[in-house]
C-alpha cells in the first residue's frame, strides 16, 4: 500500500513554485493579517459602541426613575387631609430641594424638572417650595423657574397624548449621546406630569481604554507574523535560486529536445501531403501523355491550353515539395486574377469526367453565378482546395449512381462569396458532424474515414487537407452537413475582402 505522505509529496511537486510566487503570498498574508486586524477592531469597535450606548441608556433611564420614585415617596409621605406643623413643611421642602438638585452632582446629568399642565400649557417645576405647593395646595399661579426648559416643554408637548395613555418611561437620543428621558409622575397614584431629565453619561474612557490595549496587541501580534514570514522568504528564496539554476539547465536541454521533435513532426507532415498529391500528379502526367498523342491540326489550340494548365499544376506540385510553409505572396497575392467558375468548369470537364470508370454513375451539373467575383489566389492552390472535396464525393458513391452539383453564389450585401460541392448520394454519418471540444467537426479531422482500408494509414487526409489550406492559406471557411432527403453539402465561405 502506497504512503499517503509520499502521494501527497509527489503531487505538490509537480508544481513549480518561482520566487516571484513566493513575494506575492508573502505580500497577500501580510495584508489579509492587516485586514483581519482592522475588520476585527471595527468590530470591536462597533461591538463596545453598541454596549456603551445601551449601558448609557439604561443608566441614564435609572437614574432618572430613581429621583421621580424618590420625589413620589416622599410626597407620599404626607396626605391631603392631614395639617402638619411649619417646621415639618419645611422639612419636606428642604427634602425636595435636595433631591431634585443633588443630581446635578452627577457631572452627566445637564437638566432635572418636573413637567406638568395647568390651563392647558405645560409649566417646569425645579424648586421644592413650587412643587409643594402645586401637590398640597393646588397653587394655580406658580412662579417662573429659574431655568429655561422650553425645550424640555416643546419635546414633552409633542408627546403628552401618547405618553398619558402609556405611562412607560420614554427616552429621546439627542445630538452627542445625549438622553432626554421622561418618567411618569405619578404621587399617590396620581398621573401628574413627567419627571425630566437631560444626561449625557460619558463612557468613552473605558471604550479608547480596550481599543488602545487591542491595537498594542494586534501591532505585536502582526509584528512577529511579518517577521516569521519575512524569515521563511528569505530562506525560500535562497532555496528557490538553486533550484532554478538546475530547472534552467533542464529547460534548455529539453527545448532543444523540442525543437528537435516540432522539425520531425513537421517533416512527417510534410510528407504526408506530398503523398496525398503525387498521385494526383501521375493522374495529370496521364492526361498531358494522352493529350500528346492525340494531337493534330484540329484541336492543337485547346490541347495547348489544356496541357499548359496540365503542366502549371504539375509545377505547383513541385514547388510545394520544397515548401513545408510557402512564402503567402505564392499563395495570394493581386497578382493573381483566378475565376472560380472557370476553375471549378476545368476541374470537372478536364479532370474528373475524363476518367472513364466515372461516366456511368457520376455526373455533374453546375449553378454558376455570373456575378462571382474574382479572388487573388493562387488558381492551382483554389484546385488543391477544391479537388479533395469533388473526390471525396466520388469515392463514397461506391457504385451508386449519384449526381454532383457544383453552384456558386454571391451576397452583394455581406460581400460573401459561396461555394457548394452538393451530392445526392447516401450522406455524411452523423458521428463525422458532431462538434468536437475544439469547434470541429471529425470529417475534417487527420486519419478520420469511414473506409475500411486495412492498413492503409493515408486514408482520411482529403477533407482535412483541404479544409487547412482553405483556412491557413487562403483566408476561407469550409463546413460540412447533410442534405434533407439525402446527400450531403461542402460549403466554401469567402469574404470579399480576402478574395
Amino acid at each position: 500500500m502506497k504512503n499517503p505522505l509520499r502521494s501527497l509529496w509527489e503531487s505538490a511537486r509537480q508544481y513549480r513554485f518561482e520566487i516571484r510566487h513566493l513575494t506575492v503570498l508573502f505580500l497577500v498574508l501580510i495584508v489579509f493579517q492587516i485586514a483581519i486586524s482592522f475588520v476585527h477592531k471595527i468590530s470591536l469597535q462597533k461591538i463596545l459602541m453598541g454596549t456603551q450606548e445601551w449601558y448609557q441608556q439604561d443608566s441614564a433611564e435609572r437614574l432618572a426613575n430613581l429621583t421621580a420614585t424618590s420625589l413620589e415617596l416622599l410626597l407620599e409621605a404626607k396626605t391631603k387631609d392631614k395639617i402638619l406643623e411649619k417646621p415639618e413643611i419645611e422639612k419636606i421642602i428642604g427634602n425636595l430641594n435636595i433631591i431634585l438638585s443633588q443630581q446635578y452632582l452627577h457631572q452627566n446629568v445637564q437638566e432635572l424638572c418636573l413637567l406638568v399642565e395647568m390651563d392647558s400649557s405645560i409649566v417646569a417645576i425645579d424648586d421644592g417650595r413650587v412643587l409643594y405647593s402645586f401637590v398640597f395646595d393646588e397653587d394655580k399661579k406658580l412662579p417662573p423657574s429659574s431655568w429655561n426648559h422650553s425645550d424640555a416643554i416643546r419635546m414633552y408637548a409633542r408627546m403628552q397624548t401618547a405618553f398619558r395613555a402609556e405611562e412607560q418611561v420614554q427616552t429621546i437620543v439627542g445630538k452627542g449621546e445625549t438622553f432626554h428621558i421622561f418618567v411618569p409622575f405619578v404621587p399617590r397614584g396620581e398621573f401628574v406630569g413627567a419627571m425630566y431629565m437631560k444626561n449625557t453619561p460619558d463612557f468613552s474612557i473605558i471604550t479608547n481604554e480596550m481599543i488602545s490595549t487591542y491595537d498594542q496587541t494586534a501591532i505585536t501580534y502582526t509584528a512577529l507574523i511579518f517577521f516569521g514570514l519575512l524569515a521563511m522568504f528569505f530562506i525560500s528564496t535562497y532555496t528557490l535560486q538553486e533550484r532554478n539554476k538546475a530547472q534552467q539547465l533542464l529547460f534548455d536541454e529539453q527545448k532543444h529536445h523540442l525543437a528537435d521533435q516540432i522539425s520531425t513532426q513537421n517533416e512527417l507532415l510534410f510528407t504526408k501531403r506530398i503523398y496525398h498529391t503525387h498521385h494526383k500528379a501521375e493522374k495529370i502526367m496521364g492526361f498531358i501523355k494522352e493529350d500528346v498523342r492525340l494531337l493534330n491540326v484540329g484541336n492543337i489550340d485547346s490541347v495547348k491550353v489544356r496541357i499548359n494548365r496540365y503542366a502549371n499544376f504539375i509545377a505547383r506540385v513541385i514547388y510545394d515539395m520544397k515548401w513545408y510553409d510557402p512564402p503567402v505572396q505564392t499563395i495570394r497575392s493581386p497578382i493573381f486574377v483566378t475565376d472560380l467558375n472557370k476553375v471549378l468548369r476545368f476541374l470537372v470537364e478536364n479532370v474528373f469526367q475524363r476518367i472513364s470508370t466515372m461516366s456511368d454513375v457520376i455526373s455533374f451539373s453546375f449553378e454558376l453565378d455570373e456575378n462571382l467575383p474574382i479572388v487573388h489566389i493562387n488558381e492551382f492552390v483554389v484546385w488543391e482546395v477544391f479537388e479533395p472535396i469533388i473526390q471525396n464525393c466520388i469515392d463514397h458513391a461506391e457504385n451508386n449512381r449519384i449526381t454532383i452539383t457544383i453552384s456558386t453564389s454571391y451576397d452583394a450585401e455581406s460581400r460573401v462569396s459561396r461555394v457548394r460541392i452538393i451530392d445526392n448520394g447516401a450522406g455524411i454519418a452523423p458521428w463525422l458532424l458532431e462538434v468536437n471540444e475544439e469547434g470541429i467537426k471529425p470529417i475534417f479531422l487527420e486519419h478520420t474515414s469511414t473506409k475500411s482500408t486495412g492498413i492503409d494509414r493515408h486514408v482520411g487526409y482529403g477533407c482535412y487537407i483541404a479544409r487547412e489550406i482553405a483556412r491557413a492559406r487562403c483566408g476561407w471557411d469550409l463546413d460540412a452537413e447533410n442534405v434533407p432527403g439525402g446527400g450531403c453539402v461542402f460549403t466554401f465561405t469567402i469574404p470579399n475582402s480576402l478574395s
